[in-house]
């Protein structure tokens, strides 16, 4: 924990336009609910928005980032520790390593944003905040959505591996025995948090032992 979030832990989310918006969804309700989370920065790029539309139903009249983090966060008012940002603000805190940060989840991540952090392009505020976390060592998971994959896919997953980020495939588990959609994509979230320092006490766990 950083010094400037003494109070819960100083994260970043970001949604990019891969489909698996429910996971941005779910990842975002769970780190507003979250006690131990005390500040959240949520950037949403301009694909994620198109994605959101189409596949969470949410309203083509959702124009500002406050608009969207509500839609998706189901709530109103937003809590307090929640700040959007303009994927088009370079000069935003989290494009700075001299600002404090506990880490930065980016649920779903598109190949074109692996691609841009692989090669350190840095060409929008989320692919500048992850370049930022990789520098720095911070925690960084990419919970990327593609199939199959290409050479190309692959050879980028093993840079950001190798340079410290932590690849999150979005694949299902299927040994909880979810029931539904909902269930499956919260079990699949929970394992994200965890990746990122923020173990889910409700996740189902493998109780391991003889079960013939």
């Amino acid at each position: 924990m950083t010094e400037a979030s003494t109070s819960g832990l100083n994260l970043t989310l970001a949604v990019t336009g891969a489909s698996g918006a429910a996971v941005g969804r779910c990842a975002l309700q769970m780190l507003l609910a979250d006690p131990r989370v005390g500040h959240l920065n949520f950037v949403v790029s301009r694909h994620a928005r198109r994605v959101a539309q189409e596949e969470l139903t949410v309203a083509d009249n959702v124009q500002s980032a406050a608009e969207l983090a509500a839609a998706l966060a189901e709530c109103r008012p937003l809590p307090a520790k929640l700040r959007n940002l303009d994927p088009e603000d370079i000069a935003a805190n989290i494009a700075s390593g001299s600002y404090a940060s506990d880490g930065m989840l980016v649920a779903p991540c598109s190949m074109g944003t692996l691609a841009a952090i692989a090669h350190g392009l840095s060409n929008n505020l989320i692919e500048r905040a992850a370049d930022v976390c990789l520098k720095e060592r911070r925690r960084l998971v990419l919970a990327v959505r593609e199939s199959p994959l290409s050479v190309i896919h692959l050879r980028n997953m093993l840079a950001v591996s190798e340079a410290g980020g932590i690849i999150f495939p979005v694949m299902p588990a299927f040994y909880d025995a979810a029931t539904t959609p909902h269930a499956a994509v919260r079990q699949f979230t929970s394992r994200l948090l965890a990746s990122l320092g923020l173990p889910q006490t409700a996740a189902f766990q493998w109780p391991g032992g003889d079960r013939t």
